[in-house]
């Protein structure tokens, strides 16, 4: 998908820059993902016993699906708010390298920190992979809103398919509720595939396929982690011998 407005060439209004990025979002794979997802949180949501109100106020405040589900079924199960807290804050951490490396992007000269929080909030998995994708052809002065469009619009879908999963809920198997929630990673592998255009991109990423699941099978704790760690960690190695050999 290319972005039809804004061009690095022209200048561009906010106004603009934002119905780009609103307008990107129904162009965008991640929205029939985000769709699916957030269907499944909503039936999920519903079968806890959390209402509706609740439930939208959650998608948009936290934003990242495999938090929310965290928070609703760790709530649901009766766990101390301190430990929610934790477990929820947790799961948000493997976001924050994300937001690292897309503030560069969006921050320019004369650009207050506070126009940033918004971005920042909106930054998951499906933000970031559109952004790197997307934010070269949006003039910089354009880019915070570009990001508050796309944001939005993702926001508004999710909102939306939380509301209809929350009422669909009791014509929904459980089985079809997990494999919903199951989209979000299987896209952001797709994703990660498809921007590997390095060697040592899709070694890491070849070896934390074979690595990802040995470990789980294994019951080694933090399965996830170790086999990112190993799995980058030998990739490095490979490329740094493949340079030497030249």
């Amino acid at each position: 998908m290319s972005v039809a407005e804004p061009t690095q060439d022209q200048p561009v209004s906010t106004l603009a820059a934002f119905r780009a990025g609103f307008n990107a979002t129904w162009t965008s794979a991640f929205t029939y993902v985000l769709l699916g997802n957030y269907v499944g949180i909503g039936a999920i949501s519903h079968d806890f016993g959390f209402s509706i109100v609740w439930t939208l106020v959650a998608t948009v405040l936290v934003w990242a699906g495999p938090a929310q589900v965290i928070l609703v079924s760790t709530l649901g199960a009766g766990a101390s708010l301190f430990e929610v807290a934790l477990a929820v804050g947790l799961s948000g951490v493997r976001l924050l390298p994300m937001v690292v490396s897309m503030l560069p992007m969006l921050k320019g000269p004369g650009v207050r920190s506070w126009k940033l929080v918004l971005p920042a909030h909106f930054t998951a998995v499906s933000i970031w992979v559109e952004a790197l994708r997307l934010l070269p052809a949006v003039p910089r002065e354009g880019r915070i809103a570009f990001i508050n469009g796309l944001g939005s619009g993702y926001t508004v879908c999710a909102s939306a398919a939380t509301l209809a999963g929350y009422y669909l809920a009791a014509k929904m198997p459980l089985l079809i509720s997990a494999a919903l929630l199951f989209l979000t990673p299987l896209a952001f592998l797709m994703s990660t595939l498809r921007n590997a255009r390095m060697l040592v991109d899709r070694v890491a990423l070849g070896f934390g396929l074979v690595l990802g699941p040995l470990f789980a099978y294994c019951q080694i704790g933090l399965d996830l982690m170790w086999s990112g760690i190993a799995a980058g960690t030998a990739a490095y190695a490979v490329h740094r011998v493949r340079e030497a050999l030249r």
